[in-house]
């Protein structure tokens, strides 16, 4: 039996474009997850989080490299692997709209071959425990997304999976509903089983996860815990404005200022969010301020740096391939 809940070695998945060149969408990926682990799989669109977990899910074939759960690989004992294996996606894939909450789950239980004795037991069980077992005779065409989230979760643990695959779980869900969701995370989906979990939220990842990986362009480019992450951070601070206008004409001579390691802007609210990553003992807000005297500064404050900082940091390029 193996010691890892999941283990990758050299995996790499390549495709042809329509130039007929050759992408590598994952690039020598190795991985090992602790059984009982929550591991978050993070980066951009497109760094190759979804091909890896398709490998993992039975559906995609590597190009080379090997992946096993639970010691099983996942191209030579497919059948073993989908047993031991809950997948978790969102939105409407995966779930028939005409059929209510219930009937969805019944459908499934008989394509798990569970016991048609043990299947209402099982199915009032996670209906009662994800929250819909008053909205179980609904159909799901009327359910909202939080909701149909519910019961993707309560169908991926219908067959009571010591691995869980989750990808994306908050995605396109309002506050409150991905704060809800999150505590179904970490307690009735975890519960002792291991779970790789795909996101594109860091405070997630953060609140969650046990250890991060974070991939670009099909490779791994640090793993660690999240707080192992954020002292990559150590001696920065960010300076954080919320602006109108800022361009890239501005933004190359913030680039240039020194003591300025690395920037973001993100569209908030209709101004604008940037985020400058500073060395700590250099104070470079009259500098910045001078640069944008002639734009709309909303705010200025300083803030010590979270993962997402950390994940802007290595994806953008200014923070190499790190380790811990």
């Amino acid at each position: 039996m193996s010691d890892y809940a999941i283990e990758l070695d050299n995996l790499t998945r390549t495709f042809r474009s329509g130039q007929g060149k050759t992408r590598r969408a994952v690039d020598q990926l190795s991985l090992r997850i602790e059984r009982g682990e929550m591991f978050g799989l993070l980066g951009p669109n497109g760094a190759g989080k979804t091909s890896t977990v398709k490998i993992l899910m039975t559906v995609l074939l590597p190009t080379s490299g090997h992946a096993r759960i639970l010691g099983d690989d996942v191209v030579k004992q497919v059948e073993r692997v989908r047993h031991r294996t809950g997948v978790i996606l969102g939105g409407d894939t995966g779930l028939y709209a005409r059929l209510s909450a219930r009937d969805n789950l019944l459908l499934f239980a008989d394509l798990y071959g569970i016991p048609y004795r043990d299947q209402r037991r099982r199915i009032g069980e996670l209906l009662d425990v994800v929250g819909l077992l008053k909205s179980e005779r609904t159909r799901v065409e009327t359910f909202s997304r939080g909701m149909k989230q519910r019961l993707h979760i309560a169908r991926g643990l219908l067959h009571d999976p010591e691995v869980v695959i989750l990808d994306e779980p908050s995605n396109g869900i309002d506050p409150v509903g991905a704060r809800e969701l999150r505590d179904l995370v970490r307690g009735t989906v975890r519960n002792g089983r291991t779970v790789l979990m795909t996101t594109h939220y860091m405070f997630e990842a953060d609140e969650l996860c046990d250890r991060v990986a974070v991939m670009r362009d099909g490779k791994k480019i640090a793993e660690g815990t999240p707080e192992s992450l954020k002292k990559q951070t150590d001696g920065q601070v960010v300076l954080s404005l919320d602006i109108i206008g800022v361009g890239e004409p501005e933004l190359d001579r913030l680039r240039r200022l020194p003591g300025i390691r690395s920037l973001s802007v993100t569209a908030v609210d209709g101004s604008q969010r940037l985020d400058l990553h500073c060395d700590q003992q250099t104070d470079i807000t009259a500098a910045v301020m001078t640069e944008l005297r002639h734009l709309s500064v909303l705010r200025v404050a300083k803030r010590e740096p979270t993962l997402e900082d950390a994940y802007v940091s290595l994806v953008s390029g200014s923070g190499g391939t790190w380790t811990s």
